[in-house]
């Protein structure tokens, strides 16, 4: 579908501004080229750089992240839309094919940061990496004007991973034993996910009975916006619906389940 599109697109639509900061649909694209490479030489051919600097916190890891994703574009700003489009073709194809070489429960060589964890299995590194295209695909589409990815067979499994950020997100917020949140991203293509505060802290509770104390309910098209940067908690408040706790509610809009 990313291919299809791309070749669809006119010289001007390559250079359109997108969500995603300063980058246009170019960037975007050759940024999807860099991951396909980067995670080809260090998970399939287990070749790694010397890193230099110590990261003593999730801010040094992301600000290298960053550091190396504006390298990588800068660089790509000399290649063409034609190039880049072959690039995606061919290491996208072998990426695909390296991830299903792994196995599912083993360790990932990179474990998800954002969803608080040092170390991951392989199927949450995957989920990660889908989420990631999925990301810079809609990026693209919503850039151009093209719609594709907001079915419930590519949306879902997306929005379904992206909850895993609701536990780091909740880790500092107080209150009473046994308070429930629920979250709904809305429609046919979304679903509904409960934590509920315990003495060991929050938990995923989907089995809860009980009415719940806080329901947060989101549109698919603000959700993937501003769980992904692309919007801020303050520009999404006033598209999503609150019942009861504003103030408990409001913390979920604080959620980032990117590298950001």
């Amino acid at each position: 579908m990313l291919i299809d599109l791309l070749n669809s697109l006119s010289d001007d639509q390559w250079n359109l501004p997108t969500i995603a900061r300063k980058w246009t649909v170019k960037d975007v694209v050759a940024h999807l080229v860099d991951g396909n490479l980067r995670n080809l030489s260090t998970s399939r051919d287990r070749f790694f750089v010397k890193q230099e600097m110590a990261f003593h916190s999730y801010t040094d890891l992301v600000n290298h992240l960053n550091q190396l994703n504006h390298e990588w574009t800068d660089a790509a700003k000399r290649l063409s839309p034609s190039i880049l489009i072959d690039m995606l073709e061919v290491f996208g194809k072998q990426y695909v094919d390296h991830l299903h070489t792994l196995h599912p429960f083993e360790k990932a060589i990179y474990s998800v940061a954002w969803a608080g964890q040092d170390v991951s299995e392989n199927w949450f590194h995957i989920a990660r990496e889908y989420t990631e295209r999925f990301i810079h695909q809609q990026q693209i589409r919503d850039s151009v004007g093209a719609s594709g990815l907001m079915t419930k067979e590519l949306f879902y499994p997306f929005i379904q991973t992206l909850m895993y950020g609701l536990i780091p997100t909740f880790h500092k917020v107080e209150a009473e034993e046994g308070t429930s949140f629920k979250i709904v991203i809305a429609s046919e293509i979304g679903g509904s996910w409960i934590i509920e505060k315990k003495d060991q802290g929050w938990i995923f509770n989907q089995d809860l009975k009980k009415e719940l104390d806080v329901t947060l309910i989101i549109q698919p098209d603000i959700a993937w916006k501003l769980f992904s940067k692309g919007m801020t908690p303050v520009e999404a408040f006033p598209f999503v619906e609150i019942m009861g706790d504003v103030e408990l509610a409001s913390n979920a809009l604080n959620m980032v389940s990117v590298m950001a």
